[in-house]
């Protein structure tokens, strides 16, 4: 079943545009995945015949027809489970997700996760990422907590997802390491990429991989460890925790990239997304939210002071 059906014709200035590219350009609401994904299923034709490549050169003369597909019904199971919401509106949520919630079923997950209770407090959300993400726009990792963005609808789904792509959104992330680090700021400009070898470390600082750049400084100290705020500048899988042991500052509790033998009580990286902003999908505003601190992140905080004394 088909949503709508657009017809153009391209004109001269257009003329050996890529298809993907002549597309976005005429539906701006629509970002340049969707797109493509639309070409590549065979929703878009040229002249009556059916163009599966992105990068056929349009010519002045073609007509365009784009066949716009209904959104899949979202089957995901919709569940009666808190969920602290911290802004919301017509067109999206931020909630402050807790520690120890998948955001999005996967393998394993396949309930319990921040889109099954989404899916039960929202009438409707964006279906851009299908029946398993519907929503989400960016994600943070099982056992970290903190604010996450969500979109109810494809155009503030758009919107939101440029500014990650344009590195625009503020992403403050507070976060406990060992050691001491002895200056008082730094930023990490270090290339991630897929572990060549270790599948269990998925992701590591190497050569000729996404370049990535996180920002820190230093909030307290208590000798063998660290309270440190992280902010983003890239959003890479895993970025502060990989980047923090590339230093030799590993987050205390991560079972990927931490110590061995952990003298902290903790399961799961000490990692909590604090404050978050962004330009609103609708009214162009700025709006930034901050989130206080989880109970167990508090508690080892309280811990580590009362250990100076």
């Amino acid at each position: 079943m088909y949503l709508d059906l657009e017809i153009f014709s391209v004109q001269n200035e257009d003329s050996k545009k890529r298809l993907d590219a002549y597309i976005s350009s005429k539906l701006e609401s629509e970002s340049r995945n969707y797109i493509q994904k639309l070409i590549q299923d065979g929703n878009v034709s040229v002249g009556g015949k059916v163009e599966t490549s992105k990068k056929y050169k349009v010519k002045e003369g073609d007509t365009i027809e784009i066949s716009i597909p209904e959104p899949e019904v979202l089957k995901v199971e919709a569940q009666d489970i808190p969920v602290e919401i911290v802004y919301e509106d017509d067109h999206m949520v931020v909630v402050n997700k807790p520690r120890n919630m998948v955001v999005h079923p996967a393998p394993g997950h396949r309930d319990g996760t921040l889109v099954n209770a989404l899916l039960y407090h929202c009438e409707y959300l964006s279906s851009i990422n299908g029946v398993i993400r519907p929503g989400i726009v960016h994600r943070i990792d099982k056992d970290t907590s903190g604010l996450l963005m969500v979109a109810k609808n494809n155009v503030a789904h758009n919107f939101l997802a440029e500014q990650l792509k344009d590195h625009s959104i503020t992403r403050k992330y507070m976060a406990i390491v060992h050691g001491n680090i002895r200056e008082d700021r730094g930023t990490i400009e270090a290339p991630i990429g897929r572990h060549p070898v270790d599948r269990l470390k998925r992701w590591v600082v190497t050569k000729n991989s996404k370049h990535a750049i996180t920002h820190f400084k230093v909030v307290e100290r208590f000798g063998d460890y660290t309270l440190i705020e992280a902010q983003l500048e890239t959003g890479r899988t895993h970025q502060i925790r990989v980047h923090m042991a590339y230093i030799k500052h590993p987050l205390i509790g991560d079972p990927l990239y931490g110590v061995k033998k952990e003298k902290i009580n903790i399961v799961g990286q000490a990692l909590h997304a604090k404050t978050l902003g962004f330009i609103h999908p609708k009214t162009k505003e700025y709006l930034e939210f901050d989130s206080h601190l989880p109970e167990y992140f508090s508690h080892i905080l309280e811990k580590l002071r009362n250990s100076k004394k």
